[in-house]
C-alpha cells in the first residue's frame, strides 16, 4: 500500500504537538469538536501556524446548520484573511442552501478570501442534496478537495458512496474520507475505497491534575465529564500509521 496521508482533527496547539511526534502528515484544527467543530482562536492559529506541518483551520462561525447570515459570513471571510496573515496550509469551509445545495456564490468568497491557501469543503457536504451534483460543483469551483462519510452516518456505512465519488471526482477533486475511521477499521477503508488520504482524531482520555474539584458546579454539559477530556494522544496517531503501513 502507497503511503497514505492521515490528517489528524484536533483541538489545540498541544493536539498538533503530539499529532506531529506521531507523524501526522497534516492536522485541521478546530474549536468544539463537541459541536462538530468551530473556528479555533486567533492566537491559537498563530501558535499552531509556527510547528512545521500542514495546519489546516476549520472556519465555522457556530454549530448547527450550514445557512449563513450575512453577518456570519463577512465573520468567516475574515477569518479566513487572517488565517491567510498567519501562514496556515489551508481552511476548511462548508454553506448550503435552504434547499440543501452546495451555496456557489458563498463558495467562491471564501475562495477568493483564501487565495493561495488549500480549501477543503467539509462535511455539510453529508448533508447536501446530491451529492454528486455537489462534487461537480465543487469542483468547478476549484476546491481542493471534499471531507466526507459518504452522506453515512461513519465512513464504513458509507463506503460504496465514498468508492464512487472517488472515481467520479477523477482526480479533480480530493476526496477526504472522515468520521467514524478507527485504528482497526482504517486499512479496509482504505482498500475499499481506494481513497489515498483519511481524516480521525487520534484522542486518549486524560484525567485533570485538580486535586479539589466540585462536583456540584457544571461548566459545560451537565452530565459530561468535567474533570477529564480528550487529547491527541502520538501513540495513537502511530496505531492508525502502522495499521496503513506508513
Amino acid at each position: 500500500m502507497p503511503d497514505v496521508i492521515f490528517e489528524v482533527c484536533l483541538q489545540g496547539v498541544d493536539d498538533v504537538v503530539a499529532a506531529m511526534a506521531g507523524g501526522a502528515q497534516r492536522v485541521e484544527l478546530c474549536a468544539a469538536l463537541v459541536e462538530g467543530g468551530i473556528t479555533p482562536s486567533i492566537a491559537t492559529i498563530a501558535a499552531c501556524a509556527e510547528l512545521d506541518t500542514e495546519v489546516m483551520v476549520m472556519i465555522r462561525p457556530r454549530g448547527g446548520d450550514f445557512d449563513y447570515s450575512m453577518r456570519e459570513l463577512a465573520l468567516m471571510e475574515d477569518d479566513i484573511l487572517r488565517c491567510r496573515d498567519l501562514g496556515v496550509s489551508g481552511v476548511v469551509f462548508g454553506m448550503l442552501t435552504t434547499d440543501g445545495k452546495v451555496a456557489g456564490t458563498q463558495v467562491q468568497r471564501m475562495k477568493r478570501a483564501a487565495g493561495p491557501l488549500r480549501t477543503t469543503f467539509h462535511r455539510a457536504f453529508d448533508v447536501c442534496r446530491d451529492p454528486f451534483t455537489a462534487l461537480e460543483q465543487l469542483a468547478d469551483l476549484g476546491v481542493d478537495r471534499i471531507l466526507t462519510s459518504g452522506q453515512a452516518a461513519t465512513v464504513p456505512e458509507g463506503i460504496p458512496r465514498l468508492r464512487e465519488l472517488i472515481a467520479r471526482a477523477e482526480g479533480r477533486i480530493g476526496i477526504l474520507p472522515g468520521c467514524g475511521i478507527t485504528p482497526e477499521n482504517v486499512a479496509s477503508v482504505i482498500d475499499q475505497t481506494g481513497a489515498s488520504e483519511f481524516h480521525a482524531t487520534a484522542f486518549a482520555n486524560r484525567e485533570s491534575n485538580m486535586k479539589f474539584r466540585n462536583k456540584a458546579v457544571y461548566m459545560g454539559i451537565p452530565g459530561l465529564p468535567e474533570y477529564e477530556r480528550q487529547v491527541t494522544c502520538a501513540e495513537e496517531v502511530r496505531k492508525y500509521l502502522r495499521a496503513v503501513g506508513n
